[in-house]
């Protein structure tokens, strides 16, 4: 423990190691306290190190969390070393120093929360029933319990504040190790604020219940910010890969719990805190103290000087000097291993002390046990005395009992509950009988528990005692060899006197190594010589490093010149880049522009055809165009559609220009947020363009079809509409006013366009659509209807005519009857069967009326066209009764044929919507549909005809005239 104690806080800045935390740990449950680790940790020199601080009270948090219980004691008894320590580096400005500070605010106020609420571990765990149970039902101390929660929370958020802020330039740099040494205590604090969180939520929620709202209003507040502030830490945590591996961080929720609400409470998930499991990491080994003697450490002789200069006598060297250098290494090895085996011996009387107190306070608890057993014991053997007294007592009422029963009857009622009392009697005492019994084994338990203790004990001292003795005997031993060597050394001494003298005698040898001097001498001038080869090789070698050294720089500056040279080259690329940037914004703007002129165009023609009277003259019906003014107007027919036809249509136009709006507002806005992308504004633009001209000329055509007023309020918005668009797209058209433009006027003008279009659709069609299926056959059996009627009428007046008419009129009257009304039945005839195959075909497993009222609209478009057909052959058969009877005009027979041609086109059309191609029915229809045209063409030219006869003949009728009135 006292080596991963030296291990894990030191000065370097690096994160505390796992394996030496977790060792300090086990050592205080070993030892049930933090005894080791203080004895250690008041020895560090802590004012001298921020880093030794800071992992000083990394170090302590963490056995404060996970150590023995009576850690939390221990720790009480050095408050003041934990203040002093904080307070010292709190008013130095250093990096480190302020964390510390801070940390150890946040160590002192766990010490004292914990201490004063002992339900509470130093882990914070704890269930919901034991916080219950803690904040009791007393409001005050609820409130004062949440408070000091908050103060709690608060120094966690602050330490966790303070780092970050301290790495805000080093977040993306998480694996360091400088970075990792300043983020591995919020592990701690992590796991320390999911708590805490937990339990001011729980009472928070308490005090709701009891308190009114307004007088916690500062405890709300104040929660709020701490949620604030621990949701961002959490966040920020997180994103950490440090922390990604080292622990699963939590999530809160978005918003803080709603107090107000009690109900809130449920929704409220308590926050887990996950650290995933590690694999074990390699142990170290513990650095083994050897006592043995080892081999000596051989280091370089020193010669002394008379060796350096002859060399030893006989060329041999004196063994006694060897030996007294082998002595002198021994003594210091002998006392390295004596501060060794002293600390030893010391550290295992430290741990020795530490097991004895243990042992003593297991032996303190035992022995209370033992009292209590005892105590136990003697109220058991009152109770059983009591309750032998209560059996006597019993028995002497039992011979009461039977007395009283030979006296008189009338007892054996007491009896017999006296007799009940006293089975259960027996049955208590033989109960505490067996009680006695347990306790007394439960006694001789305890007592052979303590025994045991006090053997071990005893054993414990012995062990001291010899231990002692043997560090004793080593002292002994070692001080005997001491003066051993000492006596050695004296001698060795005397010796080295005696060499000396043998020394004076080698002086007189010294001249006959004077020779061998002189050849020394020689041979350090020729050792000189060489050197001063060597030199010049030395001055040769670093001409040639001055070259490689200018030939370096010359290189550097030729490199040099190449990135400026590649400096400018990026820049110019830049240049053109830009360049071609702005020229791919003016080729977008004008692609817009050349968009928006053409959208403009478009819009504008169609303003145009408003009021262009050949625009006028095609839109307007054949009976307003083209009747004579004596000829009384007919109901718009000819090539056009029906004016509901116009307003379905217009409405559809309308409804398409008013959707095409949001596309075009989309890719107005990203042209906007981009400045490049106009292709969807483009593509919106042109169908916007086309969709809103088609809008208004088709209100153009309805206009002409409606009643006055309308027709003016319809033309009117048309124009406005066309207008308003017009100016949204001037402001598309100008760079200035292209990121203001709004679409919300136009969007009016085409709503007030649907709204009139809807007013101008006829409100007797408006029929239910489960009435549509009856709606169609009947009309269609109303057009037969309406036919036949006109065949008969036409036979009647085709009898009257062969009387009283002329060949010409003859002629008209026989081709309407032959021609143009057997047409008129077959075209109505092979409609109806066409109608029948396609109601057969497309409605599935539906009804015919529900087929009809799922295509409401075609339906009603094909009733419009079987009415007009009707109405046109009973018009013709009208026009052609009253050219008879000679009080019509051919007029109106060109007409009716012109309207029974349209109505015949609009027929085949919506019939041809839902038919199948390749049907037959539709084949023949069309045919009957080109019989029809040519049979009214066929009308219409004979009409023509005939009138141009009568005329010529009214013109030149010559027999009422004189030969005179001939010549003048």
């Amino acid at each position: 423990q006292a080596i991963s104690i030296s291990k894990a806080i030191n000065t370097q800045e690096a994160p505390v190691k796992e394996k030496h935390a977790r060792r300090i740990i086990l050592g205080t449950h070993h030892e049930k306290g933090a005894f080791t680790f203080w004895s250690y940790a008041i020895g560090l020199p802590l004012p001298s190190s921020a880093i030794l601080s800071w992992k000083f009270c990394h170090v302590l948090h963490k056995v404060l969390r996970d150590g023995h219980p009576n850690v939390l004691q221990d720790c009480q008894r050095y408050r003041s070393n934990i203040r002093e320590t904080g307070d010292l580096w709190g008013h130095l400005h250093d990096r480190y120093g302020q964390l510390v500070s801070i940390y150890a605010r946040l160590l002192l106020t766990k010490i004292s929360f914990h201490v004063k609420h002992p339900e509470f571990p130093p882990g914070l765990e704890v269930t919901d029933e034991v916080l219950e149970k803690t904040a009791g039902t007393d409001v005050n101390n609820i409130f004062q319990l949440t408070v000091e929660l908050f103060d709690y929370l608060d120094w966690e958020l602050k330490l966790s504040e303070s780092v970050f802020r301290q790495l805000n330039a080093a977040v993306a740099v998480s694996q360091m190790s400088a970075v990792q040494c300043r983020l591995a205590p919020l592990i701690q604090v992590i796991q320390d604020c999911s708590h805490l969180y937990h339990y001011a939520v729980k009472l928070m929620f308490k005090l709701h219940s009891c308190l009114p709202a307004d007088t916690l209003q500062g405890h709300r507040d104040r929660f709020h910010e701490q949620f604030r502030s621990l949701k961002n830490f959490f966040k920020r945590a997180s994103d950490m890969l440090y922390f990604k591996r080292l622990i699963q961080i939590p999530r809160l929720p978005e918003s803080p719990p709603n107090f107000l609400r009690a109900s809130a409470l449920a929704e409220h998930v308590k926050p887990v805190v996950v650290i995933p499991e590690e694999a074990p990491e390699d142990e170290e080994p513990e650095t083994l103290i050897e006592i043995g003697t080892g081999p000596a450490v051989e280091q370089p002789v020193t010669s002394d000087l008379f060796e350096q200069t002859f060399g030893p006598p006989n060329g041999l060297r004196d063994d006694r000097d060897a030996q007294i250098e082998s002595l002198k290494k021994e003594i210091e090895l002998l006392r390295a291993e004596m501060e060794k085996i002293k600390l030893e011996a010391q550290r295992y009387v430290t741990q020795l002390k530490a097991q004895v107190n243990g042992l003593e306070g297991e032996a303190e608890e035992q022995r209370k046990q033992k009292q209590k057993a005892l105590v136990d014991n003697e109220q058991l053997r009152d109770e059983l005395e009591r309750l032998q007294r209560a059996q006597r007592d019993g028995e002497r009422s039992q011979r009461l009992c039977v007395e009283a029963e030979r006296k008189a009857s009338a007892t054996e009622l007491r009896y017999a509950k006296l007799k009940e009392k006293h089975s259960e009697l027996v049955n208590t005492h033989a109960e505490l009988l067996r009680k006695n019994a347990d306790t007394a084994k439960q006694l001789t338990v305890t007592q052979q528990s303590q025994e045991e203790v006090a053997r071990v004990k005893e054993q414990l001292a012995f062990q001291v005692e010899q231990v002692k003795r043997e560090a004793e005997m080593k002292l002994e031993d070692q001080g005997l060899q001491l003066e051993q060597l000492r006596q050695e050394l004296e001698e060795r001494k005397d010796e080295l006197s005696q060499a000396q003298q043998c020394l004076s005698q080698a002086k007189q040898a010294g001249s006959e190594l004077g020779a061998r001097v002189e050849a020394l001498q020689e041979e350090k001038e020729q050792l000189r010589r060489a050197a001063g080869e060597k030199e010049q090789e030395l001055l040769a070698a670093q001409g040639l490093l001055q070259e490689h050294e200018l030939q370096r720089s010359r290189e550097a500056e030729r490199a040099a010149g190449e990135l400026r040279e590649l400096h400018g080259q990026l820049q110019e690329k830049s240049a053109e880049e830009q360049r071609l940037q702005q020229r791919l914004l003016d080729e977008q703007l004008g692609v817009l522009r050349a968009a928006v002129r053409e959208a403009a165009a478009v819009v504008r023609d169609a303003l145009a055809r408003l009021d262009d009277p050949l625009h006028i003259r095609c839109t307007s019906s054949p009976g307003e165009a083209a009747a004579p003014a004596r000829c009384p107007p007919q109901r718009p027919r000819g090539p056009f559609p029906h004016p509901r036809v116009l307003a379905d249509y217009l409405l559809s136009r309308a409804q398409a220009a008013l959707e095409s709006t949001a596309a075009l507002e989309q890719g107005h806005a990203r042209y906007v947020a981009t400045g490049t992308d106009t292709a969807a504004l483009v593509g919106a633009l042109a169908l916007f363009s086309h969709l809103t001209a088609d809008t208004i000329v088709n209100g153009s055509a309805t206009a002409r079809l409606a009643p006055p007023d309308r027709a003016d309020r319809l033309t009117e918005t048309c124009r406005d509409c066309g207008q308003r668009s017009l100016d949204y797209l001037g402001e598309l058209a100008e760079p200035q006013s292209l990121s203001q433009a709004e679409l919300g006027d136009v969007r009016t003008a085409l709503q007030g366009v649907l709204r009139l279009a809807q007013e101008l659709r006829p409100k007797s069609l408006d029929i239910k659509q489960e009435e549509l299926g009856d709606m169609v056959e009947k009309e269609m059996a109303s057009t037969s209807a309406a036919i036949e009627d006109a065949v008969r009428r036409i036979e009647e007046m085709m009898s009257q005519a062969r009387n009283e008419s002329s060949g010409v009129q003859l002629e008209v009257n026989e081709r309407i009857r032959f021609l143009l009304i057997q047409a008129i039945r077959l075209l109505v005839m092979t409609s109806t069967n066409l109608q029948k195959e396609i109601v057969e075909s497309g409605r599935g497993a539906a009804t015919t009326q529900e087929f009809y009222a799922k295509n409401s609209r075609w339906t009603e478009g094909l009733i419009s066209a079987a009415k007009a057909v009707g109405w046109g052959a009973t018009q013709l058969v009208d026009a052609a009764d009253r050219v008879v009877l000679h009080t019509g005009k051919y007029e109106e027979l060109i007409v009716c044929s012109h309207e029974i041609a349209a109505s015949t086109a609009q027929l085949v059309a919506a019939s041809k919507v839902k038919a199948d191609k390749s049907s037959r029915n539709l084949g023949k229809l069309q045919e009957c549909s080109r019989g029809v045209n040519e049979m009214a063409a066929n009308v219409v030219a004979s009409t023509r005809s005939g009138q141009e006869q009568i005329e010529e003949k009214d013109t030149m009728d010559f027999s009422g005239m004189s030969l005179i009135k001939l010549k003048k």
